[in-house]
């Protein structure tokens, strides 16, 4: 099928002229006169690229664009400016509204088609990029959900029927009900992850940032808190939660609620990959250059060096045969997101059979 192409200019002999053009090419073009006029012919007309003057009547090309830039099913069209103005400022104006390509009236009409050829390309490729984004969270929720969430309904309904189907000691039922207890939970953990993997990937966890930052240096509560939290599943691992924090640290800019559940996690996913039996997890606090660091490190099993510059990306999980605890692969891509809403970054350096060291980087205020 063609590619569709929308002119929007009110000069009728500049617009048939660039028509032909494009039509003896391949493509099939709509005209309009003006911006109100394009946003009309958008509603029956969806093209692949849109191509618009900016001094029109009724509606500019700037209102046009930023129109069209307000709408979901054409903010990724490409989008050119094809004007007698060629001014600076006029280049930037257009830009910062989403401008893909800014082209002169007096340009070669073979230069067009060599613009219009590589708009479209490009939007094919970006578009080929996120359908296959797509069908991997596709495949990663599904197999996510077919997992991670069928393993505690599993205890929670399996133990439900063991209640229902016999007559059973206090005792007994004391234990089959604290295997229902904790299936729930982690469900619970389960869907908070995802509720909170979904604010990251919309604009909602952003928002909440510029509402609710602010300058911080008290870790030693911050640390306090996240190792209270961890402490009972570290007496089950038998790991030994240990902190070193650095007096009196810079201020940073952070929202400690996101930065409370980055640190959780970390701390968490030491205790997850210790020793069996002995291990020991470390928080450690320290002002480097012109940044804190905050260092997560474990003596644990280690990550192989084949895994390490995956370990952030989403769903991703390390020997998912032989480390069953993980969970669902999100809770490092959620440390990534917050790094990046705080204008730093997390790291990790690893060796297997000897430990993990992560470390989140927060720029001074």
């Amino acid at each position: 099928m063609a590619e569709q192409i929308l002119i929007v200019e009110d000069d009728l002999a500049m617009s048939s002229g660039i028509r032909d053009v494009l039509e003896m090419n391949g493509y099939r073009v709509q005209l309009a006169e003006n911006g109100v006029d394009g946003l009309k012919t958008l509603e029956s007309f969806r093209p692949d690229l849109i191509i618009s003057d900016i001094m029109m009547p009724e509606m500019d090309g700037f209102e046009f664009l930023e129109e069209v830039r307000r709408q979901p099913r054409w903010a990724a069209v490409p989008f050119i400016f094809l004007t007698a103005k060629g001014q600076r400022p006029d280049i930037r104006a257009g830009k910062q509204l989403g401008a893909d390509d800014y082209l002169v009236k007096s340009v070669d009409l073979e230069d067009l088609l060599v613009v219009v050829r590589a708009k479209l390309d490009r939007a094919l490729t970006i578009q080929q990029q996120s359908r296959r984004e797509m069908d991997d969270l596709k495949r990663n929720l599904l197999n996510m959900l077919s997992h991670e969430f069928r393993t505690p309904l599993t205890y929670i309904t399996g133990y439900v029927d063991l209640i229902q189907e016999g007559e059973w000691s206090a005792e007994d039922l004391q234990k089959f009900l604290g295997r229902i207890k904790g299936g729930s939970n982690r469900l619970n953990r389960l869907v908070e992850d995802f509720l909170l993997l979904v604010r990251f990937e919309t604009d909602d966890a952003r928002q909440a940032y510029l509402m609710d930052k602010g300058p911080f240096n008290n870790w030693t509560s911050l640390v306090a808190r996240v190792l209270d939290r961890q402490r009972e599943t570290a007496v089950v691992r038998q790991v030994t939660l240990l902190h070193e924090i650095e007096p009196n640290p810079p201020l940073v800019e952070v929202h400690e609620g996101y930065l409370e559940n980055a640190l959780t996690r970390l701390v968490d996913n030491g205790i997850k990959f210790s020793k069996h039996s002995g291990g020991h997890v470390w928080v450690i606090v320290s002002t480097e250059g012109e940044r804190v660091r905050c260092k997560v490190k474990d003596d644990g099993t280690g990550i192989p060096v084949s895994e390490v510059d995956k370990i952030f990306d989403r769903f991703h999980q390390i020997n998912r045969q032989r480390i069953e605890q993980q969970g669902a692969g999100i809770g490092l891509a959620i440390v990534k997101n917050v790094a990046d809403l705080h204008h730093g970054e997390v790291t990790c350096t690893s060796a297997e059979g000897l430990g993990s060291e992560f470390s989140l980087w927060l720029p001074l205020m």
